[in-house]
């Protein structure tokens, strides 16, 4: 915004290269817990956050100061081989992580059940817009479920790519690439619930070709701690 900048720093390096810009006890923030500390001498909001499924740290500041700190990781990270990265490579990350994209993953036609994000409904939690809703959704089961596939042919899925079963539409692509890291590719897609075991056989639809795909574990990559 005009007001606050933001700068992640992403990977199993972080706290080693971070540390040296900032006194902060970088141990001591817990995943998904922020402290306010000085980094570069300057008022700062670090949280232990990101989009990427590996350890690191998001860093808030005023616009001003984000090339002075941008130049500073870079150069605290030289050791370390840290590299700048775009949108691109987020995204192949978020995507091997499960960590979904509003707009496309999640939205306000799908609920918590169907994302398969049901660990963070707390239904015992007071009332809220919805629970009627989703405490009825919980009891009977879902309709459609968030899953994650492999490609077992070759081709990419993308965004609105039809899911097929036996020639017929069962589903849609929410998102999808290539996983470097798995070296495969890879994507996530709502089907219909009885299609939505792991180990589950469907086609993908590629430019009118039928593409063969199964459903696999989530997240694609789960990093070390």
């Amino acid at each position: 915004s005009d007001e606050t900048a933001l700068i992640a720093l992403q990977g199993p390096r972080a706290v080693e290269i971070l540390k040296k810009l900032t006194p902060l006890d970088l141990n001591a923030i817990k995943y998904y817990w922020f402290a306010r500390g000085k980094v570069l001498g300057q008022d700062a909001i670090v949280s232990r956050t990101g989009y990427t499924g590996e350890d690191g740290f998001e860093v808030y500041l005023p616009p001003q100061l984000a090339a002075a700190l941008w130049n500073a990781l870079l150069e605290a990270g030289k050791p370390f081989g840290l590299l700048p990265c775009g949108l691109g490579a987020r995204d192949t990350l978020r995507l091997e992580a499960k960590m979904a994209l509003y707009g496309n993953d999640i939205d306000d036609r799908h609920t918590v059940l169907e994302a398969d994000l049901g660990w963070i409904l707390k239904l015992e939690k007071g009332e809220f817009i919805g629970k009627p809703a989703l405490a009825k959704q919980k009891a009977e089961g879902v309709r459609r479920r968030l899953v994650g596939f492999e490609m077992a042919g070759r081709g990419i899925a993308r965004s609105h790519y039809k899911i097929l079963k036996n020639g017929q539409p069962i589903g849609e692509v929410t998102s999808g690439g290539p996983a470097p890291w798995l070296n495969s590719n890879i994507g996530l897609g709502y089907v219909l619930a009885e299609h939505s075991a792991v180990g589950t056989a469907f086609d993908i639809l590629i430019r009118d070709n039928p593409v063969p795909a199964r459903v696999v574990p989530t997240p694609f990559y789960k990093r070390k701690r």
